[in-house]
């Protein structure tokens, strides 16, 4: 199966960046959608950014568009976000995924069918 691991979280003070990672092993050559969600207590787990290898294009929620970039390597199957201007509503588990069926751009998270564990990041006002 496949796997996903992130890394990068942390804490960071309002304003502040981070930068998350995502290492995906395994079978991974029908991975053509990789991408971030996240989840804050007691919410729905949240759309954040794709990137698709097939259409070399990327995807935002508008919560954070110009203020995240997500990037990656299609050969390496990795993908990175890099999160400027953080904010308190940004809090939450981030979880890297990725999507080996259909064709199309996706927002759901039951499109996607490889999940990391998730690493946390906390923003303090």
């Amino acid at each position: 199966q496949v796997q996903l691991v992130e890394s990068g979280g942390g804490l960071v003070q309002a304003g502040g960046s981070l930068r998350l990672s995502c290492a995906a092993s395994g079978p991974t050559f029908s991975i053509y959608l990789m991408g971030w969600f996240r989840q804050a207590p007691g919410k729905e787990r949240e759309f954040v950014a794709a990137i698709n290898w097939r259409s070399i294009s990327t995807d935002y929620a508008d919560s954070v568009k110009g203020r995240f970039t997500i990037s990656g390597d299609n050969a390496k199957k990795t993908v990175y976000l890099q999160m400027n201007s953080l904010k308190p509503e940004d809090t939450a588990v981030y979880y890297c995924t990725g999507r080996t069926y259909g064709s199309g751009a996706s927002r759901q998270a039951a499109d996607f069918a490889f999940w990391g564990q998730g690493t946390q990041v906390t923003v303090s006002s």
